[in-house]
C-alpha cells in the first residue's frame, strides 16, 4: 500500500510541476497563469489534452512541437519530474504526518523558485507569501499559537540576518550582492528550521552553490549567480535531515 500511495503522490506531483513551471515562466512576465491556454512559445499552437500529459507527452512528441516541430524546452518534464520525485519522497519517509505537508509546501517553493531564479533571475513573492502562510497554519494545528508565534520569530530574525549579509556586501563589492528574493526567501527558512539550523541551511547554501559559481566564472560574461535555487534546495535537504544534521550541532556544540 505505501508504493502504491508514493505512486499516486508522484503522479500529484508531476501534475503540480507542469503548473509550477507555468507559474515560473509567466508571473515573472506579469503574465496570466490561466489564459492564454498552455501553447507552444514558438508557434502559438494551443496545447490538446494529450499534449499536456506530464512528462509522457514530452517523449511521445520526442521533444518537437507537433504543429511548428520546434524542438521544446527540457525544462517541463525535468520541472514535473523533479515535482513528482519530491512529493513521492516526502510521503514515502514520512506518511501523512506534519512533516510531509511542509515538505510539500517546501517542494513547491523549491521547483518554482528554480524556474523563475534560474530563467528571470527573480523569486516571485506570492509563492513565499503562500508558502509563509501555510507554514504558519501547520504550527497552530500540529503545535499550538506559540510554537507558531516562535516560528515567526525565527523568520524575522533569519531576515534580519540575511538582510545585514546583503547591506555588508554591497559595501564590499560596491554593488547588489544579495537579492531582494533571497532575503524574503530567508525569512521561510527560519520559519521551517529555526535560527539556529537556518545558519546551518545557509552555510550549506553556499557550498552548494559554489560548483555552479566557479561556472560562471569561467564561462559567463556576466558572472551573475541565482543564489534563490540553492537556499531554498539547502532548506529543504536541512528540512528532511533535520534530526542527523541537529544531531551533528549537538555534537560539535558538545565538543
Amino acid at each position: 500500500m505505501n508504493y502504491l500511495n508514493t505512486t499516486f503522490f508522484i503522479i500529484i506531483g508531476a501534475i503540480l510541476g507542469s503548473f509550477y513551471a507555468v507559474i515560473g515562466t509567466r508571473l515573472p512576465k506579469n503574465e496570466s497563469i490561466i489564459s492564454p491556454r498552455s501553447h507552444c512559445e514558438y508557434c502559438g499552437h494551443i496545447l490538446s489534452w494529450y499534449e499536456l500529459i506530464p512528462i509522457l507527452s514530452f517523449f511521445f512528441q520526442k521533444g518537437k512541437c507537433r504543429n511548428c516541430h520546434h524542438h521544446l524546452s527540457s525544462m517541463y518534464p525535468l520541472t514535473e519530474l523533479a515535482t513528482g520525485l519530491l512529493f513521492g519522497i516526502s510521503y514515502y519517509y514520512f506518511g501523512i504526518s506534519e512533516k510531509f505537508f511542509h515538505l510539500l509546501l517546501l517542494s513547491s517553493l523549491v521547483i518554482i523558485i528554480f524556474v523563475s531564479d534560474m530563467k528571470y533571475m527573480i523569486i516571485l513573492d506570492s509563492p513565499l507569501v503562500i508558502s509563509g502562510i501555510g507554514i504558519f497554519l501547520l504550527n497552530i494545528s500540529f503545535h499550538g499559537i506559540e510554537k507558531a508565534l516562535l516560528s515567526l520569530g525565527a523568520g524575522f530574525l533569519s531576515f534580519l540576518t540575511l538582510f545585514f549579509i546583503g547591506k555588508l556586501g554591497n559595501i564590499l563589492f560596491q554593488k547588489e550582492a544579495m537579492g531582494g528574493g533571497d532575503i524574503k526567501l530567508s525569512f521561510i527558512m527560519g520559519m521551517s528550521l529555526g535560527y539556529k539550523m537556518y545558519l546551518i541551511a545557509f552555510i550549506l547554501a553556499t557550498f552548494l552553490a559554489l560548483p555552479y559559481a566557479l561556472g560562471c566564472l569561467f564561462f559567463q560574461k556576466d558572472h551573475e549567480v541565482p543564489f534563490g535555487p540553492f537556499l531554498v534546495s539547502s532548506l529543504w535537504i536541512v528540512f528532511f535531515f533535520y534530526e542527523k544534521f541537529h544531531y551533528i550541532i549537538t555534537f560539535l556544540l558538545n565538543l
